[in-house]
């Protein structure tokens, strides 16, 4: 595990061995069942994920009931950052297992102490904030300016086989269209 987690982190930023044994000696490790939540809004949540193996989603729901898909979150991959999930240490957004996932977790509070005592670390989770935040552009601008094809074709690339591994009703909702507008999309492609 310890390997995967190394992993994750040299391919956000190469931070030097000692370092990342730092981040390493605080992880915790979780795993979490098909379907199962990670985070729910309300909840209180003070950690930082890296999804090891799996895949999750971030959401939310509307006042109808109907979920709407933020982001995805593939293996060796970091879940949205604790300061961009949470307001006054509670989840302002839903984490759902879309298949059987391993996490690695840490204390967001013992993250931060790290981050103040080490450049390194610090580079490291700005770097990630930094991710975080280009992606969510990315998306606003693909669900702005780009047809539903380019829109699924974009998924494609950011997120190989995905459409293979989890329900279309989530691709879908992430791409802003219906599931039979998907299905047609999917024919055509």
């Amino acid at each position: 595990m310890q390997n995967k987690i190394i992993s994750i982190i040299s391919s956000v930023c190469n931070i030097s061995e000692k370092s990342t044994g730092k981040i390493v000696d605080i992880v915790k490790y979780k795993n979490y069942k098909k379907g199962e939540s990670i985070s729910t809004v309300g909840q209180m949540n003070n950690l930082e994920y890296f999804i090891t193996d799996g895949i999750c989603k971030s959401f939310l729901s509307t006042p109808e009931g109907e979920d709407i898909t933020i982001s995805f979150f593939m293996s060796n991959s970091i879940i949205s950052p604790s300061t961009t999930r949470n307001k006054d240490g509670n989840s302002v957004i839903n984490i759902q297992a879309l298949t059987d996932v391993e996490i690695a977790t840490i204390d967001a509070t013992e993250f931060e102490k790290l981050m103040i005592e080490d450049l390194e670390i610090r580079d490291f989770g700005n770097s990630v904030l930094r991710n975080e935040l280009m992606a969510k552009v990315q998306k606003e601008i693909a669900l702005a300016s780009l047809k539903g094809m380019d829109r699924l074709l974009l998924l494609r690339k950011s997120f190989p086989n995905i459409e293979n591994q989890i329900p279309h009703a989530d691709i879908a909702s992430y791409l802003g269209i219906t599931t039979i507008s998907l299905s047609r999309l999917r024919t055509q492609s």
